[in-house]
């Protein structure tokens, strides 16, 4: 069986996008083989047969699969042998809330301290679309978004603080070992992490521990990427 995984990256082999991490734990996690396609922002043509233009893209055998939640519940479905992503139902249905609330708080927060710095590791076929895209969504230039991120910073550590309050108790969001709802919120931090040199974490911080933790995990997957130990 071929297992292939359609991923964005940047130059040089940075693949920062958070979603696609999601799913690359997530397939560690389950302890399948799969194959890394990278793909430019700006050239979709290898995922037309998903019928839309986002990643992360699963091909498993003959099946397509869009989205890293769809794709997490697929995993958990087909291959139920393997260690579970959710613990159960209940553990589904709260995966499900952080999965949002990573969507809706802390990426909003992080959005435009990561942006900026973003752009220098996307693939110089991409750069102009990029800028202009996020240029028109923030409204000012990217220079002028990383001369602010400063400012931002606190917004985002504040978004943090349900996910603190857990791990100050046990060591994954999930409780003793990690589970799907730790990817969802390690994607948010290997966003920045496989693209810019800034500091998000103090290290007193138990979110910062915690990630240390997950970037160990399956012969450390997210420590080996190209990026900064920041």
């Amino acid at each position: 069986m071929t297992r292939i995984l359609y991923e964005l990256h940047g130059r040089d082999q940075y693949r920062f996008s958070p979603y696609c991490w999601r799913t690359i734990m997530a397939l560690h996690h389950k302890g399948l083989e799969f194959e890394r396609i990278p793909m430019k922002l700006t050239d979709r043509a290898c995922i037309a047969p998903s019928g839309q233009d986002r990643v992360p893209v699963l091909v498993d055998d003959k099946t397509w699969i869009n989205d890293s939640w769809a794709i997490a519940c697929y995993l958990e479905e087909t291959y139920g042998d393997a260690p579970s992503l959710f613990g159960g139902a209940a553990g589904q249905r709260l995966a499900e809330f952080v999965n949002r609330w990573a969507d809706h708080t802390d990426h909003g927060a992080l959005r435009a301290i990561a942006v900026p710095d973003a752009w220098r590791h996307i693939d110089p076929d991409d750069r102009e679309w990029f800028r202009q895209s996020r240029e028109k969504m923030f409204g000012r230039p990217l220079e002028t978004l990383r001369a602010e991120r400063d400012g931002a910073l606190p917004a985002f550590r504040d978004a943090l603080e349900p996910a603190r309050a857990v791990l100050a108790a046990q060591p994954y969001l999930s409780g003793k070992a990690p589970a799907y709802a730790d990817y969802i919120l390690l994607g948010t931090f290997m966003w920045p992490r496989c693209s810019s040199p800034y500091p998000l974490l103090d290290a007193d911080d138990p979110v910062h521990h915690w990630r240390g933790r997950m970037l160990t995990l399956f012969d450390a997957a997210a420590a080996n990427a190209p990026g900064y130990d920041v």
